[in-house]
């Protein structure tokens, strides 16, 4: 049989529509490609300003939590950084005051700055604290948390930013960069509480050409603390604004703006502390066994209020309970505690083993921190 070959006019018919075929497969997958990568651009702008957003947000509703009356809840305020004290987080498992329970938080970063250990706040020359503020006779549980921007130096840009958080001392960590500012609007812009004559109270933007505003009088609310002194006690709420970029310019550039107004519900709050003596001891705790529903045996216990939490200094803020086997003589640590605010109390421990011996113990315990004298109960025989 005979058998023709292709001619040269066919070969390059052939080449020409297969180039124009892959041409446009490539053209279209170049298309597709470049849609991803703006998609994927514009997502990570969202994610990265919502993170943002979402952990100012989160930590400045925080401020003045757990801070006693003699320490400024607000350190620091400017339009680049802000400075506050909160008890935010405890690495003792029993602190009922913090916001979060962190076990492994190094304990220079939960609790109080001292004399000995002050700091510069960031972007600024402010030094603090001044004094050392203690709660009864043990420093303050609440650290001093800072945000602040900075230029960022690690990009080819000269107008991003990037956020860092610091906690006391500790060197700062960085939240979040690619972060622009949103035309002439501040980062931070402050709102504060104004009463006028007559007791009516509103709450009004703080002008930017009053900033910085910080906390210089030593001891919060002592009879300096006034006027444009305390300043920073009116502030109520912080407008945080700003852009999140993905890093590139020109046409390839993708932003997002978020401007959020963060209330300070705890800020202006006094803490309840009129801690003096010891408080008076708990009385009638009893502890009985029982066995629950599904077999497993269980101890009650129960008590009413100690006489100086709904009389006497009202200064009791928990109940501290110890366990131990009735054939040992050390009670050892507390065993757990339970906030005070209720007229009587009842905890059921499940956590015991059928044929135990226990011996149980409550006191009450006020703000400076001090105990009272233990109420002990049983010896229980568990079920």
């Amino acid at each position: 049989m005979n058998r023709r070959g292709m001619t040269l006019v066919e070969l390059m018919i052939a080449m020409v529509v297969f180039g124009i075929v892959m041409g446009s497969a490539m053209a279209a997958f170049r298309s597709q490609s470049q849609g991803f990568v703006k998609g994927t651009d514009r997502m990570n702008v969202i994610q990265n300003v919502r993170y943002v957003a979402n952990m100012l947000e989160m930590e400045l509703r925080a401020v003045g939590s757990g801070v006693p009356d003699i320490q400024p809840y607000l350190v620091y305020a400017d339009d680049d950084v802000i400075a506050f004290n909160a008890n935010y987080t405890s690495n003792v498992l029993s602190d009922v005051f913090a916001v979060y329970i962190d076990p492994d938080a190094p304990n220079g970063s939960v609790s109080a700055l001292t004399l000995g250990t002050r700091i510069t706040i960031p972007n600024s020359s402010f030094l603090y604290p001044d004094t050392t503020y203690l709660s009864g006779p043990s420093n303050s549980p609440a650290e001093t948390i800072v945000f602040f921007l900075t230029p960022d130096s690690s990009t080819s840009r000269t107008d991003d930013y990037a956020l860092f958080r610091q906690v006391n001392q500790d060197a700062p960590e960085l939240v979040a960069r690619n972060l622009l500012q949103s035309g002439t609007t501040p980062f931070f812009q402050y709102y504060r509480q104004v009463t006028a004559v007559g007791g009516l109270t509103s709450i009004q933007p703080v002008p930017n050409a009053s900033l910085p505003l910080r906390h210089s009088v030593k001891i919060h609310l002592a009879p300096g603390d006034t006027a444009g002194l305390a300043a920073i006690d009116s502030l109520r709420g912080v407008r945080v604004t700003l852009l999140s970029t993905n890093g590139k310019i020109g046409t390839e550039e993708r932003t997002r703006e978020i401007s959020r107004l963060v209330r300070l519900p705890n800020a202006g709050i006094a803490s309840r502390k009129t801690c003096g003596d010891e408080p008076l001891p708990v009385t009638g705790l009893v502890a009985s066994p029982t066995v629950l529903g599904t077999g497993q045996p269980a101890v009650n216990l129960t008590w009413p209020q100690a006489l100086d939490e709904g009389g006497g200094e009202q200064d009791v803020v928990r109940y501290v309970i110890w366990r131990r086997l009735a054939s040992n003589p050390s009670w050892g640590d507390p065993y757990l505690s339970i906030p005070s605010g209720n007229p009587t109390y009842a905890y059921q421990d499940a956590a015991v083993t059928s044929g135990d011996n226990l011996m149980y113990a409550v006191a009450a315990q006020d703000c400076t921190p001090q105990l009272s004298t233990m109420n002990i109960a049983g010896p229980v025989a568990v079920p």
